[in-house]
């Protein structure tokens, strides 16, 4: 049986992204690992733009009777939330901005987010629609943010993630990379141990 799992990377530094080289690492062990089939997506080279009232609208519009305009609008959505689909795993590489995601993540999400197709209202709260999924969660921090109230975001990351109805949440950590070269290297070289233990189990 064949495993798929979806990189998402969103460093602005590219290939200067320790975010990036983490993804990379996960990568090139499951190249190594028979039945596990790996999509990769850059969303800093796909460069989704912030999510605008036109292009929600759009999505409210049945397709068969959407403008021009809306179907392309529409599209961005439709293609995303199909590659989410066709995936078992959802791997994301995130850095951390300001306390919080890159923007480019938080487009991605805008368009997968989405009543009615990855989630929907009950009387009991809202009720994820993507089901049998897991998430790994490569989080790279400058300073030391893990299991303090600074750390805004793993809880945002899994609070989107639940809503949609992946709860299966692993994360992997590497912390204080702008705290001196040899902290530096010890969180790197743990968080790909860490890693490797994930492919392994997937």
């Amino acid at each position: 049986m064949t495993t798929r799992a979806l990189i998402l990377t969103s460093s602005i530094l590219g290939e200067n992204g320790q975010s990036i080289a983490l993804a990379d690492h996960f990568r090139t062990l499951a190249a190594e690992r028979d039945g596990l089939e790996i999509t990769a997506r850059d969303l800093v080279a796909d460069d989704l733009p912030h999510l605008t009232q036109p292009e929600l609208a759009s999505w409210q519009v049945p397709a068969a009777e959407r403008s021009d305009e809306q179907h392309a609008l529409a599209s961005r959505s439709d293609a995303l939330i199909a590659e989410l689909n066709e995936h078992d795993v959802v791997v994301l590489a995130v850095p951390m901005y300001n306390l919080g995601v890159p923007s480019q993540l938080k487009a991605w999400f805008d368009r997968v987010l989405r009543a009615g197709e990855t989630f929907r209202y009950t009387e009991n709260g809202p009720q994820g629609l993507v089901e049998g999924k897991r998430a790994v969660i490569l989080a790279v921090r400058g300073g030391q943010y893990a299991g303090t109230a600074m750390d805004s975001q793993t809880p945002h990351l899994k609070g989107m993630l639940g809503l949609i109805g992946i709860a299966e949440v692993d994360v992997v950590y590497a912390e204080g990379l702008a705290m001196g070269e040899a902290h530096r290297e010890a969180a790197l070289e743990e968080a790909k141990q860490a890693i490797e233990g994930l492919v392994q189990r997937l």
